[in-house]
């Protein structure tokens, strides 16, 4: 498993990147970066050394001992930015779609947790399998924090989907025997309303007016969706990642409508650790010049593309493991025969690349933000529930507000403290334990306990992976723990050790046998 001390110190060095490049670097020969599966990364040689003798000389430059080095992963940006720029004029780029899906519009307003008020949206879905005569065996898939609904290929999108081998006759989620729907989360950007979307008032994209949004607001638009499709009650809601969070939340807020629950890599309330890692994507994202200058109202000029790219770099360190990256690339250079180089130059820094290169103009800036900010704010806890409880109760009557199209005039008010954040306990006192943390443990759980009472009659897997550094596995052993203390009698908790699954986070997209079978065997 990556240490913690490794990882900061990869994420310092990918932060420095951010800035925008200098303008005084010329622009290289045209040259495209080969766009490759993510899992699948060709060897790509380090750039030359020196600068090759077909550039230009750098008069602006004094002489210097040793040549220029050449900067060639700065090329690809600075192209990048052109050709957006010369594209910018016909349109948002790039339109952020998957394929073929069905829609479910709901011209009812939903008001959200943290009192945002969307006058109608839309659902973005797909599903495979039929529904049977009573339509008792639906399952609802909930996402990861960036897929769409395309989980399996369909008549209209034969492309594979991202749980392609899970879903289908035999597979795990056999549609031989249930009827299978997969949403593009609320706040997405594959069809279901966001950021992206049009604002019905202001006629233009929402961009950073759309409101804060929490895992329950988007479960509540998935069950809009079901009551659409006059489906009462689910067989069962399973989720991975993003999704298993969504999973135990679909169960809390209509427990009698949920039969069972799946979460995979999933968490009862976000860790520390996960809240920073995501913290860092965004504000290396919100750094990027095309987002920071028009505060994420860029949908008719160029996109953050850059600042894209490296939020995924460092979401791609939490997604795969220490033990798969060791056995994968090792200290390998991708020409060892070369010298070395500032661009990407291991094969490591190569694989960060071309997953950062596919995915920056793939997936809409905002709607990042906004979906990762509410996996932070996730917390199955019961203080937190009552507190959502009467915030939303005050907020009510902005739904006939919206109703007769009146736009509320709350604004946001946060401010900076004026004092930073200093410590409060020494690092010797926390080891040493001088410091009574027991009853503030003990308050936390029994808050967590109550919170996840309404699950006490639900069958729930529970399952996590020993080499998950996103979501670690001391998590899911708390949401099975908490569970069994809140009086479930039917929790299965399953832990993947490092001897099952060495793809960390990422197992449950790809351990067919480890994942797949736990669920097959859960659900019957």
């Amino acid at each position: 498993m990556n240490s913690s001390k490794g990882i900061a110190s990869l994420l310092h060095s990918i932060s420095r990147t951010a800035r925008k490049p200098s303008p005084r670097t010329p622009l290289a020969p045209s040259r495209s970066l080969p766009r490759h599966g993510l899992h699948n990364a060709p060897k790509q040689a380090a750039q030359p050394a020196t600068m090759p003798a077909s550039e230009p000389a750098r008069p602006d430059l004094p002489q210097s001992s040793n040549p220029q080095l050449a900067f060639p992963c700065l090329d690809n940006v600075e192209e990048r930015t052109q050709r957006l720029s010369r594209r910018s004029m016909s349109g948002p780029e790039p339109s952020y779609t998957t394929g073929a899906h069905e829609t479910f519009h709901s011209d009812e307003p939903i008001l959200l947790d943290w009192g945002g008020v969307l006058p109608g949206f839309d659902i973005a879905y797909e599903s495979w399998g039929a529904l049977n005569a009573d339509k008792s065996n639906a399952i609802l898939l909930h996402t990861g924090l960036s897929a769409s609904s395309h989980a399996h290929s369909t008549e209209s999108n034969p492309q594979p989907g991202w749980w392609e081998r899970f879903i289908g006759p035999g597979a795990p989620l056999d549609t031989d025997k249930y009827f299978v729907i997969c949403t593009n989360v609320l706040g997405g950007c594959y069809g279901s309303t966001g950021p992206s979307s049009i604002d019905p008032t202001s006629k233009q994209p929402y961009a950073t007016s759309f409101p804060i949004l929490t895992m329950q607001d988007m479960v509540r638009a998935q069950f809009r969706l079901l009551d659409g499709l006059g489906i009462d009650k689910l067989y069962a809601s399973v989720g991975c990642s993003m999704g298993g969070m969504q999973s135990l939340a679909a169960g809390i807020l209509e427990s009698d409508r949920v039969r069972r629950i799946v979460s995979v890599s999933g968490c009862a309330r976000s860790h520390p650790y996960s809240i920073a890692m995501r913290h860092t994507q965004r504000q290396v994202l919100m750094a990027d010049q095309n987002w920071t200058q028009t505060r994420g109202n860029y949908y008719n000029s160029i996109p953050p593309h850059q600042g894209m790219k490296l939020a995924r770099q460092i979401a791609t360190i939490t997604y795969r493991s220490g033990p798969e990256w060791e056995k994968r690339f090792g200290r390998q250079r991708a020409d060892a025969s070369r010298p070395p180089a500032l661009c990407p130059d291991f094969l490591i820094e190569t694989y960060l690349d071309h997953a950062g290169e596919k995915w920056c103009l793939e997936y809409d800036a905002n709607s990042l933000l906004y979906v990762s900010k509410a996996m932070d704010l996730f917390d199955l806890g019961k203080g937190l529930q009552d507190a959502t409880t009467q915030r939303r109760r005050e907020n009510a009557g902005k739904l006939q507000g919206a109703m007769s199209q009146q736009v509320s005039a709350d604004a946001c008010n946060f401010v900076l403290p004026d004092q930073p954040y200093q410590e409060t306990e020494a690092a010797a006192e926390i080891l040493a334990g001088t410091r009574d943390s027991g009853a503030a443990v003990d308050k936390l759980s029994e808050d967590l306990i109550k919170g996840m009472a309404p699950l006490r009659d639900t069958p729930t897997l529970v399952l996590g992976v020993a080499s998950d550094i996103l979501f670690p596995a001391f998590q899911q052993r708390e949401i099975a723990e908490t569970l069994r203390k809140a009086g479930n009698r039917s929790v299965t908790h399953v832990e993947l050790g490092e001897d099952r699954s060495l793809f960390g986070h990422d197992t449950f997209l790809l351990d067919l046998e480890g994942v797949g079978g736990e669920i097959r065997r859960f659900l019957g």
